[in-house]
C-alpha cells in the first residue's frame, strides 16, 4: 500500500472516525490483519475555531498548508483533510504541496452522480451550508441542492460545536436531525448529504427516510482506493 497523510484534530472525534473507517476498509479489502500506512498530524482546533474574517481563513490556510508540507516531507504520497469546513481553503493548501489532496466534496459528488441522485439537501456547519465553496462542487456533478434553511443552520452549528466536537451525542440532537431530514424529504430532496464529519454520531446512515451520503465515509473510501493504488 501507499502511504497517506491525514490532517486531523478538526475535531479529534472526526480524526478518530477517519482512522477507524480507513483501517476497517483496508481490512475488508485486503487481509484481516492489515492496517493502513498513515501519517497523522492532529492540529490544535483552538487555532482553527470561529473563523469569520478573510484574515482568519488566510491564517487557517497557512496552518493547514504547513501541516500538508510536513506530511509530504515525511513521505505521504497524498493528503486528506479530515474536515468538511476546512475545504474552504483547499485550493490554497493544495497549492503548497506537490502531492494530491483528496477533496471531500469531489468524492461525494462523484458518488452521488454514480448513484443517479440529482436533488439533495446539505447538512453541515454554517459555512458549508451557506457558502459556495462546497455546494458548487456538488452542483458541478449534477446535484441540485435545496436552499439552506437558516433555522437549521443555527441549530446545526450549535449541535456540532457544542456537542459533537466535544464527543457528546444527545437524544435531543438525534431527534433534531431526524426532524430536519424528514422535513427535507417533504421539501422534495431525494437524499441527504452529511457534510460534517461528526454528524454520523447522531444520524443512522444505513436506516433513514432518505438515502444518506456520509461525507466522512465516502472520503475514507476514496482514501482507501488511493492507498490500494486503485485511483
Amino acid at each position: 500500500m501507499r502511504k497517506l497523510g491525514l490532517i486531523g484534530g478538526m475535531s479529534w472525534v472526526s480524526t478518530r472516525t477517519y482512522y477507524e473507517w480507513i483501517n476497517r476498509l483496508v481490512q475488508r479489502r485486503t487481509e484481516p490483519l492489515a492496517s493502513a500506512p498513515l501519517l497523522i498530524e492532529s492540529l490544535d482546533f483552538r487555532q482553527l475555531y470561529g473563523l469569520r474574517e478573510a484574515d482568519d481563513w488566510a491564517r487557517a490556510a497557512r496552518v493547514l498548508g504547513e501541516s500538508a508540507r510536513r506530511l509530504e516531507a515525511a513521505g505521504a504520497g497524498a493528503v486528506v483533510i479530515a474536515a468538511n469546513s476546512m475545504h474552504k481553503v483547499y485550493d490554497d493548501v493544495a497549492a503548497q504541496v506537490d502531492v494530491p489532496i483528496l477533496h471531500i466534496a469531489e468524492c461525494v459528488g462523484r458518488r452521488m452522480k454514480a448513484d443517479g441522485v440529482d436533488s439533495a439537501a446539505l447538512l453541515g456547519t454554517r459555512n458549508v451550508m451557506t457558502e459556495n465553496f462546497y455546494r458548487q462542487r456538488l452542483v458541478a456533478h449534477g446535484v441540485d441542492l435545496l436552499p439552506p434553511d437558516m433555522t437549521n443552520v443555527e441549530a446545526l452549528d450549535r449541535i456540532i460545536y457544542q456537542e459533537l466536537m466535544l464527543g457528546r451525542a444527545s437524544r435531543d440532537a438525534q431527534r433534531a436531525l431526524k426532524t430536519m431530514i424528514t422535513r427535507k424529504e417533504q421539501d422534495g430532496a431525494q437524499a441527504i448529504v452529511l457534510a460534517c464529519t461528526e454528524l454520523e454520531m447522531i444520524v443512522d446512515v444505513d436506516a433513514n427516510v432518505l438515502p444518506i451520503f456520509d461525507s466522512a465515509r465516502i472520503h475514507c473510501e476514496a482514501a482507501v482506493d488511493w492507498l490500494l493504488g486503485e485511483t
